[in-house]
């Protein structure tokens, strides 16, 4: 069980089952599931699901960010390139988070901006990680 923290609330459990192999499915209870392949031969690695939950926090955020200013996003993609650690654990040296975004009417600064605040404020898995494992950014802005 985890302790109490004052400023902090209950996030739903994450249920992970071994299915065969290096092979596990994950998810909410009774909510959809995510195959996670140790090996990454037949599904993602759990690494790889780090560097995707990094991207796709901070684009949810771009995304209402974006929105918020009316120049609503048409198309967003974010490719993530990572070093790693060569020691064990081999965790996260640092990230490059390359955005692709299509929003019609949006400037190259407010763009910039959405980005800066949601990877360096607002995106939580990025907050739950090392502080020391830098985490940089390139936008391409179309529209």
């Amino acid at each position: 069980m985890i302790s109490s923290i004052a400023d902090a609330s209950a996030h739903p459990p994450i249920d992970v089952h071994w299915v065969d192999g290096l092979r596990f499915e994950a998810g909410r209870p009774d909510g959809p599931q995510v195959r996670i392949d140790g090996d990454a031969h037949n599904a993602p690695s759990p690494f790889d699901l780090l560097l995707a939950a990094i991207a796709s926090c901070a684009s949810v955020d771009v995304v209402t960010i974006l929105s918020k200013q009316r120049t609503p996003v048409q198309s967003l993609s974010v490719r993530v390139e990572a070093l790693r650690v060569d020691s064990v654990p081999r965790h996260l040296a640092s990230a490059i988070l390359h955005f692709h975004i299509n929003a019609p009417g949006a400037t190259v600064e407010k763009t910039q901006r959405a980005v800066e605040l949601s990877v360096t404020k607002y995106c939580s898995v990025r907050s739950s990680l090392d502080a020391a494992a830098p985490i940089t950014w390139t936008i391409d802005l179309t529209g």
